[in-house]
């Protein structure tokens, strides 16, 4: 049986680790040269497939590579690109197969969250729908960790403790201005349909009384009058109130509180600026002063502050990946089983693609408290592991100091060109 080549690609909204998981890979591959030849890495994603834009990796020395494990980003280049049906675009397949075959590519391994999974699967499905033989496993990321069948998603333990890191800065800074100053402290953080990271916020809080006091969840319907209740009583208590918001926050109707009403590339709703409403109402409604920040791409590109706990798991589900390939393994995503709460102790597994593809994990009922805005001990369980252990990156001149690759491009060899 002749080596065949793999293909590599990040996908989706980047993370802090997720390169992390391109070294497990790479790595791997390397330590495996009689079974998988040269590692291409699609620029940009699987666009970089269709456009036969392929890195050679190769041309990255060892250090650079392992490097990448304390670098964010995506050091390839991500995208924002999902494959549509056969029956809707055959000439994307054709054209996929086309430089698989070109560059005598046998393994795909795609990084991201559900819509990638949802891609793995088509590419997995090739044999059976074109006769093209490649053995296909997702590679599992995604800062929201709403994939299931997974016990976490690699790129959400740095995020969480992002989260949590902050709010609890940010109240302590609240709570010794709060006497003349600004009463009210809002943190807007991503999540769409999916509170987990809201939750991770909730860390912070220890003690009855610690910040964050109010967290707002995508699962739990928007109630104005409860919630403006709830932040009179916090600063009537305590002298000020800190609340972190899901970007997802909605109304029991299903709208959310911040639609910019447009979408994104993969048909998802655009959001953002739940703070700046949550804000209007406390100004308006109670009279406070406020202030607010949104986190945003800040909260997934902190590589300084990552979990090792999560770097640990975004470098192994990269390695297992490969290493399922060479068992001839396809179809599956590697996934994160969970051994013990305390020490938090976890292995890789595997998951069934067709039953991870377009699926979001939110959060389980008993993880909220009882009144909707704080989690339970339960969910305080489930975080913590998550955020365990710190590992920074290399510091030059006071400034963390991360790799860029030389990014060479393979030749072309299929003598065609195709636009997406």
């Amino acid at each position: 049986m002749s080596v065949k080549n793999a293909f590599y690609a990040q996908s989706g909204g980047v993370t802090a680790v997720i390169n992390a998981s391109a070294a497990g890979v790479i790595e791997t591959a390397r330590a495996h040269s009689d079974k998988i030849g040269t590692v291409y890495a699609g620029q940009n994603g699987i666009i970089g497939a269709l456009t036969e834009e392929l890195i050679d990796t190769s041309e990255e020395s060892a250090d650079d590579i392992a490097a990448l494990k304390t670098t964010p980003a995506g050091a390839f280049g991500s995208c924002r690109y999902k494959l549509k049906s056969l029956e809707a675009n055959r000439a994307e397949y054709e054209r996929l197969i086309a430089v698989f075959k070109a560059h005598n590519i046998g393994y795909f391994f795609y990084n991201g969250g559900g819509d990638s999974a949802d891609t793995c699967l088509k590419i997995s499905q090739l044999a059976e729908t074109m006769g093209y033989p490649i053995q296909a496993i997702h590679v599992p990321k995604t800062m929201d960790n709403d994939l299931p069948l997974t016990d976490c998603s690699p790129g959400f333990g740095s995020v969480a403790k992002y989260t949590a890191v902050s709010i609890r800065e940010a109240g302590f800074d609240l709570a010794s201005m709060a006497k003349t100053s600004t009463k009210v402290f809002i943190l807007e953080v991503m999540g769409r349909h999916a509170g987990w990271t809201t939750a991770a916020g909730g860390l912070a809080a220890e003690n009855d009384g610690d910040a964050p006091h109010i967290l707002l969840f995508p699962e739990r319907a928007f109630d104005k009058a409860k919630f403006l209740a709830r932040v009179d009583e916090c600063v009537k208590d305590h002298g000020y109130c800190t609340i972190v918001a899901s970007e997802g926050t909605r109304y029991d109707n299903g709208d959310f509180l911040a639609d910019t009403g447009k979408v994104d590339a993969f048909g998802h709703k655009q959001l953002g600026g739940v703070a700046t409403v949550l804000a209007g109402m406390i100004g308006n409604e109670l009279g406070l002063k406020y202030h607010y920040a949104i986190a945003d791409y800040l909260m997934r590109s902190a590589r300084h502050i990552a979990s090792k706990t999560d770097l640990d798991q975004a470098y192994a589900v990269g390695k297992a990946a490969v290493e399922a390939a060479i068992d001839g393994k396809s179809g599956i995503m590697i996934s994160i089983e969970r051994d013990s709460d305390v020490p938090y102790t976890w292995h890789t597994g595997e998951a069934p693609l067709d039953q991870v593809a377009n699926v979001e994990k939110e959060m389980p009922d008993n993880f909220i408290s009882d009144d909707g805005f704080h989690i339970t001990q339960a969910c305080r369980d489930y975080l913590s592991g998550l955020i365990q252990g710190e590992s920074y990156p290399p510091y030059k001149n006071g400034l963390p100091q991360y790799v860029v690759l030389k990014k060479v491009l393979a030749g072309k060899k299929t003598g065609s060109t195709f636009t997406v």
